[in-house]
C-alpha cells in the first residue's frame, strides 16, 4: 500500500440496483429501524432510519482461490431463496458455484432490538481441492441518505474490531464481521474499489484507508482461520460510535438467539383472521403478503407505508430518481390498510388513517405522494386519493376499530374538496391523464356516500341528504361522461366505458364527449380518440357497489377489455393497464426510460377476480394465477413480461420485468381477493352504496353547478343546484334579465353554500342566466353564467 488515500475520486456515476427483489424484511419491533431487500442472492438496499431512506446499493461476496478465478456472488453463482419460517420475513439464500465446487448458505434478518442487519454465512466447500484455498471478501456499495454521491468511507479500529465505515451528513454505517477482517480497503467505484483490485489478479493488493466525497465502495477479507461459518453485520446510526456500538453489541449473542427472537416477534403478529385456507399455496402467500404489507410501515412515522422498497429499473437509474417507489401514495396506503383489515388487523389501519389526517391539507387536499414525514414529492392532484381516507374511515367504523378517534374533520375536509374540485380529476389512478375517469368517479361516489353516513351519525341530517344528492348526480352522469357509443376496438361492441374522457380541470364550462375527444397519452403513448383507449378501471363501479356485475354496459366493457388488454400467461390470465401504454420495458428488453411498452399487471388479475366473484363466478382460478405470478421468494411484481422469451434470457414469458417488486398494491389486492372469495362477497363493497344504486337504482333530481364544473346544459325536469365555498346571493333570470330573481345560499355542516333554483318545470330550450353577489364582502362576481334546458 503506497498511499492510504484512495485514488480515482469521485468514481463513476452511481446507479441503483435491480428492482426485482426476492425478499424484503425488517424486525417487527420499532426499536430496530432498519429494513433490507434481497435479490440475486445478495442484500441490496438497507433502509435507515425510515422505510423511505435507502443507504446501500448492495452487499455481496467476492470469492476467489487467489490463482485462477474470482467470482462475483450476484453475477457468477446460481441462486435459490427459501423462507424457513412461514410467519416471519426470514430469508435463506443459497448461492452455488456453477461448477459445483462450493456454495454459500446465508440467512438474513434485522437484529430484533437495534438498527443492525445481520447475515449468518456458511461456506460449504464441495471440491476438496479448494479446502483452505478459498477467500471471501465482503464488498459493500454505500448510497447513504439516498445517494451514491458525496459519500465518505474509511477503515476504523473500534472495540477491538477492524471495521469499514461510511457516512454522509448525519447518517453513518459500520460493516463488520464477528470473526473480523484480516484486510480492508476503501475506494472509488470504477477506479480504486475492491472489485477492480481482485479482478486484476485474484489478489487483494490495495489497502486504502480513506475515500472522501464520492461514489465509494468498502471491502474486507473475512478471517476464515477459525472456520467457515460466521456472521456479517451492518450497523446504522447517527454517528460512527452509534453504528459501531450497535453492530458490536449484536455480535455478543449467538446468531441463533437473535434468529429466534426475530421469529418470535413476527409470530406475535399472528391473530385469528376468520379466513380458513386449505390450499397450501394460498395459505403461504396470504401469510407472506400480510407480513410484506406490515413491513412497509415506518417505525417513527407510524401509520405511513411506502408503495414498495424498490426503484423500478433501478440498475439504470441515477440519483435523480431518488424517490423510486419508496414513497407514500394515499391510494396505495389505503389499499394496504384495507388488506390488513381483511386480515383482522386493526391497529395499523387506524394508524394509517391518523397519519393521513395529519398530512391532509386544511382544504382537504392530499399530496400525490410524499416522503414518510408527509413532505410532498410530486405535486399532482388525484381525486381518488382525496377520497381514500373517507373510505378507510368507513371501513374502520364497520370493523368497530376507530377507538376514540373521531374522523369527522378528515371526512368533512376531503368531501368538501371533492365537491369543490370535482368531478374532473387532474390525474387518474395511473397518474398520467386528467378528465372524467370511471375509477376515480367510483371512488368519489363511494366516498361521498360514506361521508353522508358519517354526517348523519353526527346529526347533520341536512348535510347527509346534500351529499347523497351529490352522489346521485355523479351516478346519473357516468354514462354521459365516460361511455362511448361509437367505439371501434371491437366491431360488435361500440358502447363501452373508456379509460378517460379528457377535460381540463381549470374552472370553466364543461361539455364531456367521449365519442369525439382526443386523449394525449403519456410515456410516448401518442394521441388517440378517447373512445378507442380502454382500461378496466370501470370494474371499481362493480366492486364498490355502484353498478351490477350483469349490467349490459359492464358486460360489454369487460368483453372489450378482454379483447384488447388480456394476456394469457403460463400461470393464468393477466391484463395490461390500457392500450398504447408506454410505461414498461421496450420489446427488446431495454428498461423504461420515459417511454416503452406497458406490460401485464398482476394486481389487475386480482381486480378481475373481484368482478368474477360479483358476477357469481369462481375467482379461485385467478387467485391461483396470482400465486403463480409470485417469484421464488413470494414477491409479486408490478409488471410481468408478456411476450416471448428474449434470446439473451433477460426477459422470460410470464416472469417479472424490471418494474417495482414487491408492489404492496399487488399483495393487498391478493389478500382482499382471498378474503372476498372466502366470504362470498367483495370485501371492498360499500354496503350503503350497493343498496342505493345496485339494488334501489336511486335516480337524481338535480343537475349541479360549481365553479370547477360549470355545466352549460340543464336536463329538463331537474332542479339546478349551485354550490359555492362562500356565502352568496344568486341573482338569476329566465328571460335574459327582463325579470330577475334573487335567492340566498344556505350553509351546511360541510361549510359549503348552496341554493336550488326551481327549474324542474321549465321547457327544453329555456335559457337561464345567473351571477352571484358575495355577501361576505358585498362584491359581485362580475360574470354572467348561462345554461340551456335540454
Amino acid at each position: 500500500m503506497s498511499n492510504k488515500i484512495a485514488p480515482g475520486a469521485p468514481g463513476i456515476e452511481p446507479r441503483w440496483t435491480t428492482s426485482a427483489k426476492e425478499g424484503i424484511g425488517t424486525a417487527y419491533h420499532t426499536s430496530s429501524q432498519v429494513w433490507y431487500t434481497v435479490s440475486h442472492g445478495i442484500i441490496n438496499e438497507i433502509y435507515f432510519p425510515h422505510v423511505d431512506s435507502p443507504n446501500t446499493r448492495d452487499l455481496q461476496f467476492l470469492i476467489t482461490d487467489g490463482e485462477t478465478f474470482c467470482h462475483e456472488e450476484r453475477r457468477d453463482l446460481h441462486h435459490t431463496v427459501e423462507r424457513p419460517e412461514p410467519d416471519a420475513l426470514l430469508f435463506r439464500l443459497t448461492n452455488t458455484d456453477r461448477d459445483g465446487r462450493y456454495r454459500l448458505v446465508k440467512e438474513v434478518l434485522g437484529e430484533p432490538h437495534s438498527s443492525v442487519v445481520l447475515m449468518h454465512v456458511r461456506l460449504e466447500i464441495l471440491d476438496e481441492s479448494l479446502t483452505d484455498k478459498l477467500k471471501l471478501y465482503a464488498l459493500l456499495a454505500p448510497h447513504i441518505k439516498n445517494t451514491g454521491e458525496h459519500n465518505f468511507a474509511g477503515c476504523k479500529h473500534i472495540g477491538g474490531y477492524h471495521l469499514l465505515c461510511a457516512e454522509r451528513d448525519n447518517i453513518h454505517l459500520a460493516l463488520g464481521c464477528d470473526c473480523d477482517f484480516t484486510k480492508r480497503s476503501v475506494g472509488y467505484v470504477g477506479t480504486s474499489d475492491g472489485w477492480r483490485d481482485l479482478m486484476d489478479n485474484f489478489q487483494m493488493d490495495w489497502q486504502y484507508h480513506i475515500a472522501r466525497d464520492g461514489n465509494v465502495a468498502l471491502m474486507g477479507e473475512v478471517d476464515l482461520s477459525k472456520g467457515n461459518e460466521f456472521t456479517l453485520g451492518v450497523g446504522m446510526g447517527f454517528s460512527c460510535q452509534s453504528a459501531a456500538t450497535q453492530l458490536l453489541q449484536s455480535f455478543v449473542l449467538p446468531f441463533d438467539v437473535s434468529r429466534q427472537k426475530f421469529i418470535d416477534q413476527w409470530k406475535r403478529t399472528i391473530k385469528p383472521n376468520g379466513v380458513s385456507l386449505d390450499n397450501p399455496a394460498t395459505k403461504n402467500l396470504f401469510r407472506l403478503s400480510k407480513c410484506i404489507l406490515q413491513a412497509h410501515e415506518d417505525k417513527t412515522f407510524l401509520g405511513a407505508s411506502v408503495a414498495s422498497m424498490s426503484i423500478p429499473w433501478g440498475e439504470t437509474q441515477d440519483d435523480d430518481n431518488r424517490g423510486g417507489y419508496h414513497l407514500v401514495w394515499a391510494r396505495d396506503m389505503v389499499h394496504t390498510a384495507t388488506a390488513l383489515l381483511a386480515c383482522h388487523e386493526e391497529e395499523s389501519p387506524l394508524r394509517a388513517l391518523i397519519w393521513l389526517s395529519c398530512v391532509q391539507a386544511e382544504d382537504g387536499g392530499m399530496p400525490q405522494n410524499s416522503e414518510i414525514d408527509g413532505e410532498p414529492y410530486w405535486h399532482g392532484v388525484q381525486l381518488d386519493e382525496i377520497a381514500a381516507p373517507i373510505l378507510l374511515a368507513w371501513r374502520l367504523k364497520q370493523a368497530d376499530a376507530l377507538q376514540e378517534f373521531d374522523p369527522w374533520i378528515v371526512i368533512r375536509r376531503a368531501v368538501r374538496f371533492l365537491i369543490l374540485n370535482g368531478p374532473v380529476t387532474a390525474q387518474e389512478r395511473w397518474e398520467e391523464n386528467g378528465g372524467y375517469s370511471p375509477s376515480t368517479l367510483a371512488a368519489t361516489i363511494a366516498a361521498v356516500i360514506c361521508a353522508a353516513d358519517f354526517s348523519e351519525a353526527c346529526d347533520h341530517d341536512n348535510s347527509a341528504s346534500f351529499l347523497r344528492e351529490y352522489a346521485d348526480w355523479l351516478v346519473a352522469n357516468l354514462e354521459a361522461w365516460t361511455v362511448t357509443t361509437c367505439g371501434e376496438l371491437v366491431p360488435d361492441k361500440p358502447r363501452h366505458f373508456v379509460r378517460i374522457t379528457p377535460e381540463d380541470t381549470c374552472p370553466g364550462s364543461v361539455d364531456a364527449d367521449p365519442n369525439t375527444a382526443m386523449v394525449d397519452l403519456k410515456n410516448g403513448g401518442g394521441t388517440h380518440p378517447a373512445r378507442n383507449v380502454v382500461d378496466a378501471g370501470f370494474l371499481d363501479l362493480v366492486r364498490l357497489g355502484i353498478c351490477a356485475a350483469d349490467d349490459p354496459l359492464i358486460v360489454d366493457s369487460v368483453a372489450v377489455v378482454d379483447a384488447i388488454l388480456k394476456r394469457d400467461l403460463p400461470q393464468g390470465p393477466c391484463w395490461r393497464r390500457y392500450n398504447h401504454d408506454g410505461y414498461g420495458q421496450y420489446p427488446d428488453g431495454r428498461a423504461f426510460d420515459g417511454s416503452g411498452e406497458g406490460r401485464s399487471w398482476p394486481l389487475l388479475t386480482g381486480e378481475r377476480g373481484h368482478y368474477e366473484l360479483a358476477a357469481g363466478r369462481d375467482p379461485v382460478p385467478l387467485i391461483q394465477a396470482i400465486e403463480g405470478f409470485a417469484n421464488e421468494g413470494g414477491m409479486l411484481t408490478e409488471q410481468l413480461w408478456d411476450a416471448d422469451d428474449l434470446p439473451d434470457g433477460s426477459m422470460k414469458f410470464g416472469k417479472p420485468s424490471g418494474s417495482a417488486m414487491p408492489l404492496c398494491w399487488a399483495h393487498a389486492e391478493y389478500i382482499c381477493l382471498v378474503r372476498s372469495a372466502h366470504d362470498g362477497v367483495c370485501f371492498d363493497r360499500i354496503e350503503p352504496v350497493y343498496q342505493r344504486y345496485t339494488i334501489n337504482k336511486t335516480p337524481s333530481e338535480y343537475d349541479i353547478w360549481t365553479f370547477a364544473h360549470q355545466i352549460q346544459k340543464l336536463t329538463a325536469g331537474k332542479k339546478l343546484r349551485i354550490i359555492t365555498e362562500r356565502p352568496a346571493m344568486v341573482h338569476w333570470s329566465q328571460d335574459d334579465w327582463q325579470t330577475r330573481q334573487d335567492i340566498q345560499t344556505n350553509q351546511n355542516a360541510l361549510d359549503l353554500y348552496y341554493v336550488d333554483l326551481p327549474l324542474e318545470n321549465h321547457r327544453a330550450g329555456t335559457n337561464i342566466v345567473f351571477t352571484l353577489l358575495w355577501t361576505d364582502n358585498d362584491e359581485w362576481e362580475g360574470t354572467d353564467f348561462h345554461l340551456t334546458v335540454s
